[in-house]
């Protein structure tokens, strides 16, 4: 009995990957092979690089309520740690944008936090 090959969903396979190549440079855009290794690498890239936006931005966040903080007559680590014991929950994200756009408010939370 003949070799039995799914050649219709190899070709979709390939199509796939050859389609999330394309932009690229040199061979890695039209050989299989070389393209394969190369969407699988990106892809490498792209999941690492999303979690590393995480920790680029909570970094950012932290300068900048530090800053503020300072600013207001504080180091971070006071700043939050008193903003804890006094219950206030606003996530870091929040913090620094008000620290960085409404200079007031972050004073008026320093203020109740002394």
């Amino acid at each position: 009995m003949p070799r039995s090959v799914n050649s219709v969903a190899s070709r979709a396979r390939r199509k796939k990957i050859m389609k999330q190549a394309k932009g690229y440079f040199g061979r890695r855009k039209n050989v299989w092979t070389v393209s394969k290794n190369a969407v699988e690498k990106a892809q490498l890239y792209s999941y690492t690089g999303r979690k590393l936006k995480k920790r680029n931005f909570r970094a950012l966040w932290i300068q900048r309520i530090n800053a503020g903080a300072r600013i207001n007559g504080m180091s971070y680590s006071q700043f939050m740690g008193k903003a804890s014991s006094a219950n206030i929950e606003l996530n870091r994200k929040v913090l620094a944008d008000l620290a960085m756009n409404h200079p007031d408010a972050f004073k008026a939370i320093c203020d109740k936090i002394k």
